[in-house]
C-alpha cells in the first residue's frame, strides 16, 4: 500500500495536553471527544489510568470550557474484566449514557454474546447506533443500526459513518449469523460522497472498527484513508494502536494523503480508556484548512481529578456492581513469583497459557480413555495470545483476576488435525510474532516472519500426519485468522468455559505448592535464513 505522509511541518498536533490548554472557548469551534475498545474497564487499570469516573470528569471539563462537544466511540465497549462476566452489558452500556456519547458503532467483541443478547444491549443505548457495511436484514439486530448520522453543529453539517470489521475469523460464526458483511471501502466513499454531495455535509468523519495494523487480508485504517475522496477524519479502533498526535512513523502515522493527495486525519487512542482522543476544528475555516490543521491530542485519563468532582450519578450506579465484584476479586488462588505480560506474543505468559492447554488436554484424554473412548495421546496444545486480556502482577492470584483475564466463553476441545493445517496456522501465527503454544512446538521462521519449521519434540512436523491438539473451540473453528484449523475434526468438546479449567489448573499447581509460572523461553524462534539453509544442507 503506498501512503504519501503529509509533512509534519503542516502537522499542527502537539502530544502534550495540560488542562489549561483545553479552557479557550469559542462557539465556533467543534471539539470532537473519542474513546475506542474501552473494554469494560470501569476501574481504573492496575497502572493508575482509565476508569469511567475519571474519564467523566475530563468529558465534563471539556464541555465546560467549549460550546460544540461531541462524544464518540468506535467499539469495544466491553469484555474484558467482571464487570461484564458477571453482568453481560448492564453496566458498560448505561454509563455510557450518563456520559453523553453521541455516536457509537459496534466492534467485534459486543458479539461475544450473540445476537439476542446484543440487541437487549443496544436497546438501551441513547447515543446515534451506526453502521454503514453491516446488513441486519432478517436478524435481530434489524432497523437498530443507520449507515450515517448527521449533526448540526455553529451552522455548519457533520457526517458521521459507522464502518465495521468483516466478522469472517474474527467473530464466532454462530454469533452473527444472518449478518451480511459488505466490504469497508466502496461502502465508505459511496457513503461519504452521498454525504457530501446530496447532504451538504462540510466535513465528513469515518468511525471505524477495523484496526490500523495490517495483520490479514481484511482492510485497515490507512487503506481506507488512501483510498478516500472526501473522508476527513477517521476514528478507529480494534487494533490498540496508540497513534501518536503529529507523529510521521510510517507505521501508524497521523495523516495520510487520501486518493486526491488531500490529509485525512487517522486517530485511535489504544485501549481501556486509558486516553480520551480529542479533536478540535475551526469550523469558520472549513474548506480553508485541512484535516492536517485540525488541533488533535491525547488526553491521558489519570487521578488528577478529586474524588468530589466525579459524577455523583454514576458513582452510585457502580456502587452496588463493585461489591458484588469484590468476593471474587479477593479469593485467592495460586500464588506468582514475578510479572507476566499478556502483551507479548511470546514468553512467559503465552507459553503458560500453551502449557494449560496441554495439561487439561492430557486430564481429559485420560479421563475420556478410562470411560472407554478410543483416543491416541494429546501431542501439544495451543491457546490465542488474544484471549490474555490482562498481565498478571507477582504476589498473590485472584479468581477475580483469572476470570477478567480469561473472560471469552471458550471451550476446551480435542482436535484430530493434520500436520500440513497446524502448519499453516503456525505460517500465520509466525508472521504475527508469536502465539501459545505447548512446551513440545518449536516453530522457527526467518527474521521477517517467514516460516521455516514447526518443529514437534525437536523433529519437523510431518504434514500429512494425523495429531491430537487440545485447543479452545474458537481456534478449531478457524478463528483469529487460522483459517486452516478448521479442517481439523472435533472428538471432544469440555461443557466448562475455559475459565473454569484455568482455575483448576492453577489449584493443581497450588496444592502442590508451585506457582503461577510461565516458561521465558521463546517457543518462536527466529534464525538468520542463510544459517537455517546452511544448516540444512
Amino acid at each position: 500500500m503506498k501512503q504519501i505522509i503529509y509533512t509534519a511541518a503542516r502537522l499542527a498536533l502537539g502530544m502534550a495536553v495540560g488542562m489549561g490548554s483545553l479552557l479557550t472557548a469559542s462557539a465556533e469551534k467543534l471539539v470532537i471527544l473519542h474513546t475506542n475498545d474501552t473494554h469494560s474497564m470501569i476501574d481504573p487499570a492496575s497502572d493508575g489510568m482509565g476508569g469511567v469516573l475519571q474519564r467523566k470528569a475530563i468529558i465534563d471539563s471539556v464541555r465546560k470550557a467549549e460550546k460544540n462537544v461531541l462524544l464518540v466511540d468506535a467499539g469495544d465497549a466491553v469484555q474484558g474484566t467482571l464487570y461484564f462476566n458477571f453482568f453481560k452489558g448492564e453496566v458498560e452500556e448505561p454509563l455510557m449514557n450518563m456520559m453523553g456519547y453521541d455516536v457509537q458503532i459496534l466492534g467485534n467483541h459486543e458479539f461475544d454474546n450473540g445476537m439476542e443478547a446484543l440487541r437487549k444491549m443496544m436497546d438501551n443505548v441513547k447515543a446515534a447506533k451506526l453502521s454503514a457495511n453491516y446488513d441486519f436484514t432478517g436478524t435481530p439486530l434489524e432497523g437498530v443500526f443507520e449507515p450515517y448520522v448527521l449533526k448540526k453543529v455553529g451552522g455548519k453539517k457533520v457526517g458521521f459513518i459507522g464502518l465495521n470489521i468483516d466478522p469472517s475469523s474474527i467473530i464466532a460464526a454462530d454469533n452473527y449469523k444472518g449478518l451480511k458483511f459488505k466490504e469497508v471501502i466502496p461502502v465508505a466513499n459511496q457513503t461519504a460522497e452521498f454525504l457530501k454531495d446530496k447532504k451538504g455535509c462540510d466535513i465528513v468523519v469515518a468511525v471505524t472498527h477495523i484496526g490500523a495494523i495490517k495483520e490479514n487480508d481484511k482492510t485497515i485504517d490507512y487503506e481506507l484513508a488512501a483510498a478516500s475522496k472526501v473522508i476527513d477524519i477517521i476514528i478507529g479502533g480494534h487494533s490498540h494502536t496508540i497513534i501518536t498526535p503529529g507523529t510521521t512513523e510510517v507505521a501508524t502515522p497521523a495523516i495520510v494523503n487520501n486518493a486526491e493527495g488531500r490529509p485525512v486525519l487517522v486517530c485511535q487512542t489504544g485501549r481501556y480508556g486509558k486516553y480520551l482522543g480529542y479533536i478540535k476544528i475551526d469550523l469558520d475555516k472549513l474548506g480553508k484548512e485541512s484535516a492536517a490543521d485540525f488541533d488533535n491530542k491525547l488526553i491521558p485519563v489519570t487521578d488528577r481529578f478529586p474524588e468530589s468532582s466525579f459524577d455523583k450519578k454514576m458513582v452510585e450506579f457502580i456502587a452496588p456492581y463493585k461489591a458484588k465484584l469484590k468476593e471474587a476479586d479477593e479469593h485467592v488462588i495460586g500464588y506468582a513469583p514475578e510479572y507476566m505480560d499478556a502483551n507479548a506474543r511470546t514468553g512467559r505468559y503465552v507459553n503458560w497459557a500453551g502449557d494449560f492447554a496441554k495439561w487439561y488436554g492430557d486430564v481429559k484424554a485420560d479421563s475420556l480413555r478410562a470411560a472407554g473412548v478410543e483416543l491416541p495421546r494429546v501431542d501439544f496444545g495451543m491457546m490465542n495470545v488474544g484471549g490474555i486480556r490482562h498481565n498478571l502482577s507477582a504476589g498473590d492470584v485472584t479468581e477475580g483476576k483469572i476470570l477478567a483475564t480469561f473472560p471469552f466463553s471458550n471451550h476446551v476441545v480435542l482436535t484430530r488435525i493434520k500436520g500440513k493445517d497446524f502448519i499453516e496456522a503456525m505460517r500465520v501465527a509466525a508472521r504475527k510474532g508469536g502465539e501459545a503454544i505447548s512446551d513440545e512446538i518449536r516453530v522457527v521462521s526467518d527474521p521477517e516472519g517467514n516460516l521455516l519449521y514447526v518443529l514437534l519434540n525437536n523433529e519437523e512436523m510431518d504434514p500429512e500426519k494425523d495429531y491430537l491438539m487440545s485447543t479452545i473451540d474458537y481456534l478449531a473453528w478457524g478463528n483469529d485468522d487460522f483459517v486452516s484449523l478448521a479442517n481439523g475434526e472435533i472428538l471432544w468438546r469440555d461443557t466448562l468455559e475455559s475459565a473454569a479449567p484455568i482455575m483448576r489448573y492453577i489449584g493443581q499447581l497450588t496444592r502442590y505448592g508451585l506457582p503461577v509460572e510461565g516458561d521465558p523461553r521463546a517457543r518462536f524462534v527466529k534464525y538468520p535464513r542463510s544459517i537455517a539453509n546452511e544448516e540444512g544442507k
